[in-house]
Parts: structure tokens; C-alpha cells; sequence
């Protein structure tokens, strides 16, 4: 893979039609510790983020409706259960999608950490107990030295894509710089983080890190090709917006890192706690691009070339219909959400991903990010952008009702 040329070059804005101050962008933090206010694109409105957690209106009545009581899907022959209705105009309802107009955190992850924070205090506890009282052994002094450890790992792991790997910049990889530009942007970061792409040698990977101050993001190669070659671009920044968003939760501290050591040692407590944290990325991840959902699901399923050829509703279906006892201890134990259930969770956008049980009934449409999106939010194939401008997130998700409830509105990924 070429290291310049890659991606085409951005061409800059008319400042005249740019919405942002520079003051409100992030600043990049170079070498010398000096900071740059980055240039301003797009538009961006401080209304997209407003009123976290408050239930939308019906936009003519003002009204805050709900589903209402009985079956989920009404009649029809793809989703039985619901009393037969006669056809004819239906009502739209109304759902609000709290997990589409802003990045959320997953509502198991700060239980979850405080927990493993609470064992790793007692496991330090111990071992300085230990130490005092001259019982030193192998595990006590691995304990002790946990701090210096980690703090070596990540200096190592912040040195190696730097001498490894080739930077992006606004000459050298300009797309990718840019989409990191934005969701650092769309996240409220100060600064950017560093990004690079490392060689790939066939696995599909991305991971994002720091030490000290600094952050940064790296991309194996035969990930960031699917912005390329293989033309999805979308997928890139909603994958990017993944790991930038694990950098915009703390994810990435040391000291959250080192108070929550004992995380890979718990049975069960540590990998939720992991999966908890990446439903979080993928919250953020989503609201960076939601059109990139099918195709970043897709390379994660199939690969770099086949993931377009992925039915993205199939896969997300398969949450509720895939069910059984070694499925359930398949994702137990994984550190991420398994694809199907991650998949299910991009698509309704109504509630926070499954962390324990697999999801109860597929929710075609409602909710869902690729099938009614949180405003026509533009791709990365045309003019740069930055966020939805004002009126673009929806105030609810309209779904057609029928007799016996609501029922799946059709469209590219529909019924």
C-alpha cells in the first residue's frame, strides 16, 4: 500500500460558509508541546448535543408519545403475533431515540469499573500488607510493580507505531487525518489525537492508546484500505469514531488503566466491563457517522472486500433468532460484544446494547441508525462535513401503527 496518495486531497472550505469558530475547534499538539487551533469546516451546532437524556416531542403537537401496550410488531406475515387489522392509513408513533442524537455511556460500564476498581484497591491493599510484614513473594512484588509496568507497556506501545508505522497528516493519508479531525471535534476533545497506520499483514484491527498526555489512534493497513480500495469510507469514520471515542470516554487513562488491573483477572465481571466500554465506543462511533454501521459491521463480519456484500438486517436479526446456552457463554466470556448482538444494538438506537442476554425480539427499523437515520447526515464521499446542522436529529422515529401495534416500515434496510 502506497504511503502518500492514498485518499484524494481535501480541498479547504470557503471560510465564508463555515459555521465553527476556530476557537472551538480542537487544537493539535506537535512535538515542540505548542498548540494550533485547527481550521475551521463544516457546520456544526451546539443544539445537537443539547437536553441528553430528555424524551423528544411530537414535533406538531409537542406531545411526548410512547409505543403503545400489545404486541411489538402488529400483524403481517413477518412478524406475527399481533391481531389482524384491516388496511388502510395508520398513525404514526413515535419512539425516541435516545441513543442516536448524542454519544452515550454504556449504563453498565461506571458499575461495573466501580467494582473492579474496588478488587484492585483490595488486591493492592494486600500486597502492600504483605510487603510490610516481610512476606514478599513473585505475586507480591508483581503487584508492586504494576505501576512502573504498565507505565513501561504504554510508553512502549506509544514508541512503536512512531518509528512503525506512517502518520496521518493533512498531506499523508488526508481523509483519515480528516475524519479523526472530526470526531474529535464532534466529541468536544481539545486536542486531536495522533493517528497512524501500521502494517496490517492481513488482520483487521484498530486500537487507540496514550501515554502521558498524549493519545493516539492506529490502524492496521488492511482496515484503513476499506477507505480506499475498497470504497467505503463511511465505515472508515464510523470505525475511527470507535476508537476516537474510547479516547473521549477516558478509556485510555493510566490511571484508569492501573486502577482497574485486576479487569483481566475477574471471571466474568472483567470482559463485561470490557464489552460495556466498546458498546460506549460504538455509541460514539455512530454518532460520528451512522451511515458507516452496515459497511463497519460488515468488514468486522466478512472482511475488507466481502463486508459489502453483508445484509446488515440478517446479521442484527440474528441476535434474537441464534439463541442457546454456548451462545450465551460465547459472549460471557468475550471481551467484545459478539457481532450479532453489537449489530442489534447499532440498529435500534432506542436502548443501550445487551450485555448479559441476548436481545428479545428483532427491531426492524425502529430506532435503527441504517433504516431511519438521526437526520440526512452526509458521507464522506462529498464535501467534507463536521456535524448535523440544526433540525437534522429527528425529534422521535416515526413508525407506522397498525391495530396491533407498531409495525416495520420498509426502506434500503427494512422489511
Amino acid at each position: 500500500m502506497p504511503s502518500t496518495g492514498f485518499f484524494p486531497v481535501v480541498q479547504p472550505e470557503d471560510t465564508a460558509a463555515s459555521a465553527i469558530p476556530a476557537a472551538d475547534f480542537p487544537t493539535e499538539r506537535h512535538q515542540t508541546g505548542s498548540h494550533h487551533a485547527l481550521p475551521e469546516l463544516g457546520a456544526h451546532d451546539p443544539s445537537v448535543t443539547a437536553g441528553l437524556g430528555a424524551a423528544p416531542s411530537h414535533p406538531g403537537t409537542g406531545e411526548i408519545p410512547r409505543f403503545p401496550a400489545g404486541s411489538p410488531f402488529g400483524a403481517g406475515p413477518q412478524f406475527p403475533g399481533g391481531p389482524a387489522g384491516p388496511a388502510g392509513p395508520v398513525a404514526p408513533v413515535y419512539q425516541p431515540p435516545a441513543y442516536a442524537g448524542a454519544p452515550r455511556r454504556h449504563p453498565w460500564e461506571i458499575p461495573l469499573l466501580v467494582i473492579v476498581i474496588l478488587v484492585t484497591l483490595l488486591i493492592y491493599g494486600g500486597a502492600i500488607l504483605l510487603a510490610v510484614f516481610g512476606a514478599i513473594n513473585e505475586y507480591t512484588l508483581l503487584v508492586l510493580l504494576v505501576p512502573i509496568v504498565l507505565w513501561l507497556g504504554r510508553g512502549v506501545t506509544w514508541a512503536s507505531p512512531r518509528v512503525q508505522g506512517i502518520q496521518m497528516t493533512p498531506t499523508q493519508f488526508p481523509e483519515g487525518y480528516r475524519m479523526v479531525r472530526e470526531a474529535a471535534a464532534r466529541y468536544g476533545m481539545r486536542e486531536v489525537p495522533d493517528a497512524f497506520v501500521v502494517l496490517g499483514n492481513g488482520q483487521i484491527n484498530a486500537f487507540a492508546s496514550g501515554h502521558g498526555f498524549r493519545r493516539f489512534v492506529v490502524v492496521y493497513s488492511d482496515l484503513f484500505e476499506i477507505g480506499g480500495e475498497a470504497r467505503d469510507p463511511d465505515a472508515l469514520a464510523y470505525i475511527i469514531g470507535h476508537e476516537v471515542g474510547h479516547i473521549a470516554a477516558g478509556h485510555v487513562s493510566y490511571w484508569r488503566q492501573m486502577g482497574s488491573f485486576a479487569m483481566s483477572y475477574l471471571p466474568f465481571i472483567g470482559p463485561a466491563l470490557s464489552r460495556s466500554q466498546e458498546y460506549t465506543a460504538d455509541n460514539y462511533g455512530y454518532f460520528n457517522q451512522p451511515a458507516g454501521i452496515p459497511g463497519g459491521m460488515g468488514v468486522l463480519g466478512a472482511g475488507k472486500y466481502l463486508g459489502k456484500h453483508v445484509d446488515f438486517d440478517q446479521l442484527a436479526d440474528r441476535a434474537s433468532t441464534d439463541k442457546g446456552f454456548f451462545t450465551w457463554v460465547v459472549n460471557l466470556l468475550a471481551s467484545h460484544p459478539v457481532l450479532t448482538w453489537r449489530a442489534a444494538a447499532l440498529r435500534n438506537r432506542t436502548r443501550a446494547g445487551s450485555l448479559w442476554f441476548a436481545p428479545s425480539q428483532p427491531l426492524r427499523g425502529i430506532g435503527g441508525g441504517a433504516v431511519v437515520p438521526a437526520g440526512p447526515v452526509p458521507t464522506y464521499n462529498h464535501q467534507e462535513t463536521l456535524a448535523p446542522a440544526p433540525g437534522q436529529v429527528p425529534q422521535g422515529l416515526q413508525v407506522p401503527q397498525g391495530p396491533g401495534g407498531p409495525q416495520s416500515p420498509g426502506g434500503p434496510f427494512g422489511a
